[in-house]
């Protein structure tokens, strides 16, 4: 099935390629469009995310139809101590093998930042698809209190995302940048606080 999954990926990244004319987005619907299956008006195909579990804790599942993302869970053998302003990776259990074109981003959660403003440091993590390692979630405590993490605390979620990277990407130097918009060089508050 990976091979499969691969193959898809590398068709689809032909497909969008301005560059490629020997397969085009006509030709991926062609071949794959049967994969696509209406819901809610949404097209969608199933993606099969390999994962090994190390820890004792539940396997990745999401908890309703509706979620973004899946609960990712400390995997502790006692636990950690989280000091005001301190910051630590906290280990998982999980390794994933995740498909090219693909990452897993490991985002905060809301109940966890809410009631102790214990996050995700670096904003959203990301998990690279060649990245085969076990999946560290990095916390730090804006809160005002310690927090304490114990072995199978919900620690934050991962959500998968496609992405353009490598292979649909061809850095292009330039001398000048000659894109005219409204915005132009306006960066930090240019837009107003409205």
């Amino acid at each position: 099935m990976d091979k499969k999954i691969n193959e898809l990926s590398d068709k689809l990244f032909k497909a969008v390629d301005p560059t490629d004319d020997t397969y085009s987005y006509d030709d991926f619907i062609g071949e794959y469009g049967n994969m696509y299956q209406e819901k809610n008006d949404i097209p969608s195909f199933l993606i099969n995310l390999n994962f090994v579990n190390k820890s004792e804790n539940p396997d990745p599942e999401y908890a309703t139809e509706g979620s973004s993302g899946f609960d990712l869970r400390a995997n502790l053998s006692e636990s950690i101590v989280l000091g005001v302003g301190k910051r630590v990776v906290v280990p998982t259990g999980l390794f994933f093998d995740i498909p090219n074109g693909m990452e897993i981003q490991i985002r905060s959660r809301s109940g966890l930042s809410i009631k102790h403003g214990v996050v995700v440091l670096n904003g959203i993590g990301t998990i690279d698809s060649d990245y085969t390692g076990e999946i560290g979630v990095i916390l730090i405590n804006h809160g005002e209190n310690e927090f304490i993490i114990n072995h199978g605390d919900r620690i934050a979620q991962g959500v998968i995302s496609s992405v353009i990277g490598k292979q649909l990407t061809n850095f292009v130097k330039v001398a000048t940048i000659n894109k005219t918009t409204g915005r132009g060089h306006g960066g930090y508050g240019s837009t107003g606080h409205q």
